[in-house]
């Protein structure tokens, strides 16, 4: 419908009344006591001195969907006010004809004002009637809402809606305005989608979901006249109660009978519709992340709402941020992927049941994209209800004395991703990758071979008390958790076997600050203050010693994103929860675009995935396994896979890696409550972390192609290969100018072997044999002790780690 003309005539007389009269007609309309005051007067020309010269309106809140990757399934909603605008032709014309019948019958004839209205509430409330009239059309009464959700300050929105003389002039002034500047139907749209319907409902498309569970393009003519019926008092004609039932009811009758004298139905329509039950079938829009479409949803709809808060594209503040993501009417496309969540949801409940005080924990990360596909726990997203809690006693001891509860089955604990006071978990040996890395970035290649010992005597300084010490020493002393694997190795069987005392050398021979700087750059997040100290300066980093057998702590996400950087041949992505996010206007924000970067070369990438496909069971052409810690992974899961397994100190953690060209999926098993628990965490048995990881990647690739991993090339295999020379029993300074001279770096032992050359003399070096061209041998000294001899046995040190 065109804006309406109006004429000369129209308007003066419009203004004139507005102008001249409008202190004293709304003053006796609404207060006739004071009608003759001259107060009334003297406000309305006050009042139309200090208007703005227009209206301006804010768009009212609006509800924000979040949907999964496919675009259509829902995750969740968010709101302050349960609003989303809808366009008037896609609202029944039976609802816009009651809403008139309800609230202004004159509505398509008057401009704005309705003077007669005004003239008969002026008469009616001067004689005392029992009922008083205000005379507000549909238009003012669009105004008075328009004013109340643009107001910046409480007071605006006290005096919006205050029942004074002041008020009403100024919606006349501005209703005149309005209907100059828009058409009817324009006004009947703008009014239909800011007005409050009660129970959390703003607008016709919410109170049609709300209380009929249909669109408003649905409604009849019984519901659209309950609707319109509602809008003068919500809370008084609410028909989700027992009191305000039969008063709906009553109103509605009423406006289908006011329908009647309009003209927008016949009687016969009229005594149909009144016949019918009044019967609310819908329910409030779920509200929130508690409220998700699936209760273990919450977590995932919680990590996108903490990622929303630490975005500066909307606001400054993470107040405006959270208001503008509830209020801004927003449709985003989460990266959500439905088949990969129900997959782990499915496997982690499978393992652990949700009363389990273990957290059986996954995330799913696209490598390329970052985008974060899944996030998986056996927990409720739920806040416990503290009248009557179901969560378990608390796991820790002394917490369960105090009479504390445990967070399970229900929690809203970011598990999975951290922040709120959760650090992390231990993820063991899953960080031997780093230590990979870090040793190809030095050009040491994938055949180089280290004899591992039954127990490594590293130059890592600790307390003399610790488990881990060479009894006697300060220095760390690392084993393995098998005995059988003392001997040669090269990486791929060390990480296959996850061999410690393999990895403890190759990480003090590149640096341990090299290596923790391999799983910064990953993305792994140092949070426990003890992590923040040993990664503040590079003397510090460099004395972490077990670092390479992950004893710092992490999260599922960030481990499942630290391999996917990997499996994306280097590019690391920051993780991200959404694919689009769409405005109330159709447009689309460019901040759901993956945030990439190469962090380490193709050919490293590459390298490192070929010799994770050692612990799954895997192969490819230039693989040389010697052993799988998680070996039944590449059939389970049947397509190529990379990954690694770990477990920490008296299995107190268990964790599992596995990926594919297109999923990473990491899955940690701990007592988020109590980390030193007294339980032991599986890996492989069925309650273990293993089965919810390869079951997750299993189910995640269901219907998609089979890519393999591009396999290495060149040096980065077998490095350029040198004969050491045979330095045994000489002197520290011959030997070490041999070696110089044969293009190698030299480094000495500070710790003493069993040999039978003299004390202080070379008893070897490590490695020995042969190596890359200008890489790293170190000198060992001999003790003296000859083997075999007392005294050859070495110290017993308890393990900081045992490998998956």
């Amino acid at each position: 419908m065109r804006k309406r003309d109006h004429n000369v005539l129209t308007n003066a007389a419009s203004l004139l009344i507005c102008g001249l009269l409008a202190g004293v007609v709304v003053a006796a309309a609404a207060f006739p006591a004071v009608a003759m005051s001259g107060l009334a007067a003297k406000a309305g020309a006050e009042t139309l001195g200090k208007l703005p010269p227009d209206l301006t309106v804010k768009r009212a809140p609006q509800i924000t969907y979040l949907l999964a990757s496919d675009g259509k399934t829902p995750v969740a909603s968010l709101y302050d006010e349960n609003r989303r605008d809808v366009r008037l032709k896609d609202v029944a014309p039976v609802m816009r004809q009651a809403i008139v019948a309800a609230e202004d019958h004159q509505f398509y004839k008057h401009n704005g004002v309705d003077f007669k209205g005004v003239a008969r509430a002026f008469v009616n409330n001067s004689s005392g009637a029992a009922s008083q009239q205000g005379a507000s059309t549909l238009t003012m009464q669009y105004v008075r809402l328009a004013i109340a959700y643009s107001a910046s300050h409480p007071a605006d929105v006290v005096a919006a809606t205050e029942d004074t003389s002041a008020r009403k002039i100024r919606e006349m002034q501005y209703a005149v305005q309005v209907e100059k500047k828009f058409s009817k139907d324009e006004i009947m749209e703008r009014y239909l989608n800011i007005a409050a319907f009660g129970n959390g409902a703003y607008g016709i498309f919410a109170a049609s979901q709300v209380y009929f569970g249909k669109t408003p393009s649905k409604l009849s003519v019984d519901e659209a006249a309950m609707l319109a019926g509602m809008v003068k008092a919500p809370t008084s004609f609410d028909p989700t109660t027992p009191s305000g039932y039969p008063l709906a009811v009553d109103r509605r009758n009423y406006v289908i009978n006011n329908m009647v004298k309009t003209g927008a139905i016949t009687q016969a329509e009229a005594d149909q519709a009144k016949a019918v039950k009044l019967v609310v079938k819908g329910k409030r829009a779920p509200n929130g992340c508690v409220q998700s479409k699936e209760i273990s949803w919450g977590f995932f709809c919680d990590y996108f709402y903490r990622w929303w808060l630490q975005q500066e594209e909307f606001g400054s503040t993470t107040y405006d941020r959270e208001r503008r993501l509830k209020s801004g009417g927003y449709t985003i496309v989460t990266s959500l992927d439905v088949q990969a969540q129900r997959g782990a949801d499915k496997a982690v409940r499978k393992a652990k049941p949700i009363t389990s005080k273990e957290a059986a924990m996954v995330a799913v990360v696209e490598p390329g994209s970052g985008r974060v596909r899944a996030l998986a726990v056996n927990r409720n997203f739920k806040l416990d209800d503290p009248k009557k809690p179901v969560n378990k006693p608390h796991s820790d001891p002394k917490q369960r004395k105090t009479g504390k509860r445990g967070n399970y089955p229900n929690t809203v604990n970011p598990l999975l991703t951290g922040g709120d006071g959760i650090t992390g978990y231990q993820a063991g040996s899953t960080f031997k990758m780093f230590t990979i890395v870090a040793a190809l970035e030095k050009g040491i290649p994938l055949q180089y071979m280290i004899n591992s010992p039954k127990q490594f005597k590293s130059e890592y300084i600790i307390s003399r008390s610790s488990p881990a010490a060479c009894e006697g020493t300060h220095f760390y002393c690392p084993t393995n958790s098998v005995e059988s694997m003392a001997g040669p190795h090269n990486m791929w069987g060390a990480f296959g076997r996850s061999v410690n005392t393999y990895f403890v050398p190759l990480q003090q021979q590149v640096g341990a600050k090299n290596v923790v700087k391999v799983a910064q750059k990953l993305g792994i997040t140092f949070r426990s203050q003890e992590d923040l100290d040993l990664s503040a300066t590079d003397e510090a980093a460099n004395q972490w010693g077990a670092f390479t057998l992950g004893v710092s702590q992490t999260t599922p996400l960030e481990l499942a994103n630290s391999y996917a950087t990997l499996a994306a041949d280097g590019k690391y992505c920051e993780p991200i929860p959404v694919q689009k996010i769409t405005g109330p206007d159709n447009k689309t924000l460019d901040i759901a675009n993956p945030r990439c970067k190469q962090v380490v070369s193709t050919e490293v990438a590459r390298a490192a995935v070929d010799a994770g496909r050692c612990p799954l069971g895997d192969r490819s052409p230039t693989t040389r396994c010697t052993g799988a810690t998680a070996g039944n992974v590449k059939g389970i899961v049947d397509a190529p896979v990379s990954g690694k397994s770990g477990t920490t100190d008296s299995e107190k953690t268990a964790s599992l890696v596995a990926m594919t060209k297109q999923y990473a999926v990491a899955g940690i098993m701990a007592d988020p409550d109590w980390p030193q628990t007294n339980v032991k965490m599986k890996h492989n048995q069925k309650d273990g972390i293993n089965p919810p990881v390869y079951e997750t990647l299993r189910d995640a690739m269901k219907g998609k192609e089979r890519i393999n991993f591009t396999p290495p090339s060149g040096k980065i295999i077998t490095g350029d290969q040198r004969s050491i020379p045979r330095v045994r029993c000489e002197s520290v300074d011959t030997a070490r100018s041999r070696l110089k001279g044969a293009g190698f770096q030299v480094t000495v032992s500070d710790i003493r072997i069993n040999s039978n050359c003299p004390a202080g003399s070379v008893a070897g070096t490590s490695p020995d044999g042969r190596t890359i061209k200008g890489g790293v041998v170190t000198i060992q000294l001999s003790n003296g002790t000859a083997a075999g001899n007392p005294g050859d046995t070495p110290p017993s040190g308890g393990p900081t780690n045992r490998p998956g």
